[in-house]
């Protein structure tokens, strides 16, 4: 038996007056959503967006879904978060009176995004030439202030709200800053604690087959061209797109948050690609093959994807019905029936 004060420093105990957390070896985890909800409340509403051409003003948060939670691992802090957020929004266009009102959508606030690829998507309650105006001055300059707020919320996150996590230790300095675990010490730890070797290894992703039925009130080529026409693709995600829709063709959407390869195209009929999101393993794709079965005065479409992972199951059905089906509908009259 070690001596006291001797072996594994863990279990030496210090003087302190909390006797709490010995030299900061144990798990802590500190939640933080509510903290994040009023703290994104208070960088957001009321946030004025205007230059020569318009103004506007976020009037409120619609919606605020996830989590987010901090936690003291070894001496080390971890942050998770992962928010979606839906915004509403008044303005008008300089010299006019009219009040034009919308929404913003950033579904994917989290540590596996960076600050410029959080997404910011832009959409009017009632559709108009100058409420088309309004939202592309937003488009175009209102969204890189949206995202500097953002940007204070994570830097807030593990500098204001991470106060007192890290435990002095005797004899040592209190006023140095905690250290922040990397992702990518993240996943050494991680790596470390599992025993894993290679955590991007193939055999370690378990992957499943997601299957989705939808119906759309339109001509089988008409659901066809909105998925392999770069301007209706452009015009349903709201964004720009890299799109090549031939055999072999590659596609980015999203700021490159998918990406893939047309593997085969019949019009109006069938498509197959190699798609994947940004998360996943550089070597992941899924095999996505677009059925489309038209009726007499609609269209069935099948969507199976083989390879996903798993663990994505339900966010990839979720995501595909937010962005693909829905704003399909929504953008061309598709039928509303969701």
């Amino acid at each position: 038996m070690a001596k006291w004060g001797e072996g594994d420093p863990r279990w030496i105990v210090e003087e302190r007056p909390d006797a709490t957390n010995v030299n900061n070896w144990h798990w802590t985890e500190k939640n933080a959503c509510q903290w994040s909800k009023d703290k994104l409340n208070a960088l957001l509403v009321g946030l004025i967006l205007e230059n020569d051409v318009a103004k506007c003003e976020i009037s409120k948060i619609e919606s605020c879904e996830g989590e987010a939670v901090a936690n003291n691992r070894k001496g080390k802090l971890i942050f998770f978060y992962e928010w979606d957020l839906t915004l509403s929004w008044k303005g008008q266009l300089s010299g006019t009176a009219k009040e034009i009102e919308g929404t913003i959508n950033i579904p994917n606030l989290s540590e596996e995004n960076s600050v410029a690829e959080i997404e910011i998507n832009i959409s009017l309650k009632e559709p108009s030439n100058e409420a088309t105006i309004v939202k592309d001055f937003l488009y175009h300059q209102g969204r890189s202030k949206i995202r500097d707020q953002l940007e204070k919320y994570i830097k807030d996150l593990k500098e204001e709200f991470s106060k007192g996590m890290i435990l002095p230790k005797k004899d040592i300095d209190n006023s140095s800053k905690p250290k922040v675990l990397s992702k990518e010490s993240l996943k050494n730890v991680h790596n470390s604690e599992n025993g894993a070797k290679n955590n991007n290894s193939k055999s370690k992703i378990d992957t499943t087959t997601v299957v989705m039925d939808v119906v759309f009130q339109c001509s089988g080529e008409d659901f066809y061209n909105a998925l392999t026409t770069p301007e209706l693709v452009s015009a349903f995600t709201q964004q720009s797109v890299t799109f090549q829709a031939t055999k072999g063709g590659k596609f980015q959407l999203f700021d490159g948050n998918i990406t893939g390869e047309f593997i085969e195209l019949c019009p109006g009929k069938k498509i197959v690609q190699n798609w994947r999101i940004k998360q996943w393993p550089d070597w992941l794709y899924s095999t996505v093959t677009v059925t489309i079965n038209q009726q007499e005065d609609h269209s069935k479409v099948k969507v199976t994807l083989v390879g996903v992972p798993k663990s994505d199951e339900a966010i990839t059905r979720q995501n595909w019905e937010r962005y693909y089906f829905t704003p399909i509908k929504r953008t061309f009259g598709y039928g509303m029936l969701l």
